[in-house]
């Protein structure tokens, strides 16, 4: 059995905690780089080179593209952000620990300037990629409850649509705007009408941690108003780790977004819904012990007919440690589903060293031990290269199979 991360997180602070040395697991935990990104050309062996040269040379200039990015901050600036009082509190040393872990991984080392250097970090990660394309900045609704009351116990952090919109306007030829905008807000209707208006067409939902039922029919308005709009809803399905969720997992399984699929909004699943198992809603009668895993569930309705104009799968974090092999090794083998599969980072957690060990795929035979020192090179000067070559230059250790470059690119389904 495979150690969850957050054993491992909590482990690992209390440890840091007791002995003082905070910035040293921090270092190991998080964010091991050691170049800036500026740096690339000139740190990076010749081979390391010609794999990332290699990895970039097939897809069109300026088409790359980046679904899933994280805008993390606290406030600093008045941005608008928000962030839980306990991710900052040693009272709550795993919260605390987890929140450290994120801010060291993306280069913030002064807090109350966290969300200026969160976002200087992350853009210069971006204009040293290769290829150019667009990162998608993703905002972040609180938790509601079904009256549209906030729930700010269970609000873990907030990213005003405001400020990502912001953000997309200084840099447009590198970012591209995701609102979120919670369907049981009193406002939820006129929030997706003014951002609409104004070019958004990309919704973010975390149902887990966000209190979202996708089949209540009580947002069918809301899923009209986003289909008039032509608008896109990037969701989270499985189980979710990242962003504190409590008994609230079954809002991330994959059968519960049928409703808006019916309905014929285009929905992209986060991750493939490669953590976790939930109840198989599809059994006939009221049976909570029929359970399958979560991938199952999403493969179930990516193979429903139905749904191959409008349902959209995502690969971001299916190369962490805790979800290899078998979601990644069957995705692989689906060529046919290749053509409604997007690329996602989910920065800043491809920055967090841990959570990528490459010593998986070189012991499953789907790198080379030489492939593997290069992606450590990478790794050390941009953690963005590193995601995007690692998913480039897997293959499915039977078949060969790889992921095709059309799959990184601009979805014209999409855009």
């Amino acid at each position: 059995m495979k150690p969850k991360p957050r054993k491992w997180i909590w482990a690992l602070g209390i440890a840091a905690l007791l002995t003082g040395g905070c910035s040293a697991v921090l270092k190991q935990v998080g964010g091991a780089y050691s170049h800036p990104p500026e740096e690339m050309e000139t740190v990076l062996s010749h081979g390391a080179k010609a794999l990332v040269a290699r990895a970039y040379g097939d897809v069109e200039v300026g088409r790359l593209r980046d679904y899933h990015v994280h805008v993390v901050g606290v406030g600093a600036g008045n941005t608008g952000a928000e962030i839980n009082p306990k991710m900052l509190s040693w009272l709550h040393p795993v919260s605390r620990f987890k929140a450290a872990v994120y801010m060291n991984s993306s280069g913030v080392v002064d807090l109350g300037n966290a969300d200026r250097e969160y976002m200087e970090r992350l853009t210069r990660l971006a204009e040293n990629t290769p290829g150019k394309g667009k990162f998608h900045l993703l905002a972040f609704d609180r938790n509601y409850n079904p009256d549209g009351t906030v729930n700010a116990a269970r609000s873990e952090l907030y990213i005003p649509n405001d400020y990502v919109m912001a953000l997309a306007d200084l840099r447009p030829d590198l970012f591209v705007p995701v609102i979120s905008v919670h369907p049981y807000r009193h406002d939820a209707l006129a929030e997706l009408e003014k951002w609409a208006a104004q070019g958004a067409r990309f919704i973010k939902w975390l149902p887990n941690a966000q209190g979202i039922d996708a089949s209540d029919p009580a947002i069918d308005p809301y899923y009209e108003t986003m289909k008039k709009h032509g608008m896109v809803l990037l969701t989270h399905v499985g189980k979710e780790l990242a962003v504190d969720s409590g008994d609230a997992q079954a809002l991330g399984n994959p059968l519960l977004f049928r409703r808006p699929l019916d309905r014929g909004v285009t929905v992209i699943m986060a991750h493939g819904a490669s953590l976790g198992d939930n109840e198989d809603l599809d059994i006939p009668g009221d049976n909570p012990s029929a359970r399958a895993d979560n991938f199952e569930l999403f493969m179930r309705l990516m193979d429903d007919p139905r749904y191959g104009d409008n349902l959209f799968g995502e690969i971001s974090a299916i190369t962490q440690f805790n979800r290899v092999p078998g979601p990644l090794l069957t995705l692989l083998e689906r060529g046919d589903l290749h053509h409604r599969l997007v690329n996602g980072s989910d920065y800043p957690l491809p920055a967090i060293n841990f959570l990528f060990q490459t010593r998986q795929f070189l012991s499953l035979g789907m790198i080379s031990q030489q492939e593997q020192t290069y992606l450590r090179e990478i790794y050390s000067v941009n953690p963005l290269v590193f995601d995007y070559v690692l998913k480039r230059i897997l293959r499915h250790p039977e078949t060969g199979a790889r992921f095709p470059p059309s799959l990184f690119q601009t979805h014209p389904r999409l855009e």
